[in-house]
């Protein structure tokens, strides 16, 4: 029968699983394969697994448990296996990866930081700080029809927003970096100007929940949105 494959632990991790229930419309108990010093969270599907709410909830549910007592690599919504043995085999063939990845992830967790920035205000900085995007403005205001106007305004202010977020992104990554064993950043959302995932130890959890909050506090224009601690998805 095909598993679905929620995390892998050490073989030494309590694995307390019971009252969770599986993946799919029919739920199954969730299980384990040990093979050596490794262990696979699984079970049982019978169904293409899609990414309805109740199993998002399901699957991050099993994430949340196995977090609780020790370290854990938690594999993406959606992995599943032919069956018990396949599941065994790359147990076995990457057996030094995993062990030296839960070795890694020992006492940490991830935690999300995203930042959106108010664009009025923004905007007003830059008719501010640059004289040319000023006198464009007044012009076009003061009832200018010279259809280039609005062209080389828009491309000024394009500009000049784009490499101050960057720059004040930038600035925010090595910030909160330095609490941080590891960071990712991406691409942000439409409207962000950050995305960053850090990796954070566990005795360093309350320093870097108190520099975000400064930053909140100081960063007027800046809305932040934190969130952990979490699985470490980012990082296996």
């Amino acid at each position: 029968m095909p598993r679905y494959v929620y995390a892998i632990t050490a073989a030494t991790h309590p694995c307390r699983l019971d009252g969770l229930a599986g993946v799919g419309a029919e739920p199954a108990p969730v299980g384990t394969i040990t093979v050596g010093r490794l262990r696979a969270v699984i079970s049982d599907t019978k169904e293409e697994i899609r990414p309805k709410r109740r199993d998002l909830a399901a699957h991050q549910a099993v994430q949340e448990r196995l977090m609780a007592d020790g370290p854990v690599l938690p594999l993406q919504f959606g992995y599943t296996a032919p069956d018990d043995q396949a599941v065994a085999d790359v147990l076995q063939e990457r057996a030094d990866d995993y062990l030296e990845a839960l070795a890694r992830l020992r006492g940490c967790a991830e935690y999300h930081v995203r930042a959106s920035q108010d664009q009025d205000a923004l905007l007003r900085e830059v008719l501010r700080d640059s004289d040319r995007a000023r006198a464009l403005n007044d012009r076009i205001r003061s009832g200018d029809t010279d259809p280039r106007l609005p062209l080389e305004l828009g491309e000024i202010v394009a500009g000049e927003v784009r490499e101050r977020q960057e720059s004040l992104a930038a600035g925010l990554v090595r910030t909160l970096a330095s609490f941080a064993e590891d960071h990712s950043a991406r691409t942000p959302a439409e409207g962000d100007i950050l995305n960053l995932s850090l990796l954070v130890r566990d005795d360093d959890k309350d320093d870097l929940l108190q520099a975000e909050a400064r930053l909140a506090e100081q960063a007027e224009d800046i809305e932040f949105r934190f969130s952990g601690p979490l699985p470490p998805y980012s990082f296996v």
